[in-house]
């Protein structure tokens, strides 16, 4: 006697055995292309160190070779014994510690300033005549340019330095903050009109929301501002701070501590630049296109 498990379809003339295998194949698919990318994906990132790595390893090669003369560059490992004696003493923690501070409040003052602007230049035109083109202006000038004047006011205390980080980064966070706010669809303000929100609650329930990711691009570029402003603020009259650690090394042709400040401010703009696109990723997780991008 036959089975009937498998006995052909009158359709599509196959068992039903092997239909339950094929719609089993087709269920699992997408679960294995997902696999699949999540595999690649790793590779791509194991892959992006090998350059990098790469030439790490031919610096010390080379250094040790001696192809390179230390007091042109000195070799990574050499750099690292340097770090290793500055932390062993505490000097790199307390110039770092000051550098971070320094950096902390003039970024945090220019962001806020640069939101509030952006906000009443975005919302208001009478704002935008009266602010925008002498902001503009501003942003033109060069931070070496007003740097002699900055210390006619300030002195070479910690007041100017801060003034010079907020004042690099409030200009990336008012244009974007603008942006954002004039870039808000008209019929979302409508629809909160229509719902009877007042003029605070619709800017905090929907010009916000919808200015939100102009709002954090430019609190990225303010972040990468601020540290660049650090590096000029750092270079003049400063008695701490790892700038002043670098200018100090160069008076005594110390490449070494030279290149591990360089590191060190390659490391704080990653890492900051990380920290804002891990707040990016938290705050968006609502956005439809964001949320595209990540799947």
């Amino acid at each position: 006697m036959s089975n009937p498990r498998l006995a052909l379809s009158p359709v599509t003339g196959t068992s039903p055995r092997s239909e339950e295998s094929d719609a089993t194949s087709v269920r699992h698919a997408p679960r294995l292309r997902v696999r699949a990318g999540f595999g690649a994906s790793r590779r791509l990132a194991l892959l992006s160190w090998i350059v990098p790595l790469g030439l790490l390893l031919a610096w010390e090669v080379l250094a040790r070779l001696e192809l390179i003369p230390a007091m042109v560059l000195p070799a990574p490992s050499s750099v690292l014994a340097t770090a290793r004696v500055l932390l062993a003493s505490g000097e790199l923690q307390t110039h770092l510690a000051a550098s971070l501070r320094r950096a902390a409040l003039g970024f945090s003052v220019g962001t806020g300033l640069g939101l509030s602007l952006g906000l009443l230049v975005g919302l208001f035109p009478v704002a935008h005549a009266l602010l925008d083109r002498s902001l503009q202006v501003l942003r033109a000038v060069p931070f070496l340019a007003i740097m002699p004047l900055v210390i006619v006011w300030f002195g070479v205390g910690e007041s100017g330095k801060v003034f010079l980080i907020g004042l690099g980064s409030l200009f990336p966070m008012y244009l974007n903050t603008a942006l954002g706010v004039r870039q808000v669809d008209p019929k979302l303000l409508e629809m909160g009109r229509l719902m009877g929100l007042g003029h605070a609650r619709l800017i905090i329930y929907a010009v916000l929301p919808g200015a939100l990711p102009s709002l954090l691009n430019g609190l990225r570029l303010a972040l990468t501002t601020s540290w660049l402003a650090l590096v000029v603020a750092e270079t003049v009259g400063a008695n701490s701070g790892i700038g002043f650690l670098a200018t100090n090394a160069r008076e005594f042709l110390q490449t070494d501590v030279m290149v591990l400040v360089i590191a060190i401010y390659a490391l704080i703009g990653v890492g900051s630049d990380l920290a804002a696109r891990l707040l990016e990723r938290w705050l968006l997780a609502w956005h439809p296109n964001y949320a595209k991008a990540r799947a």
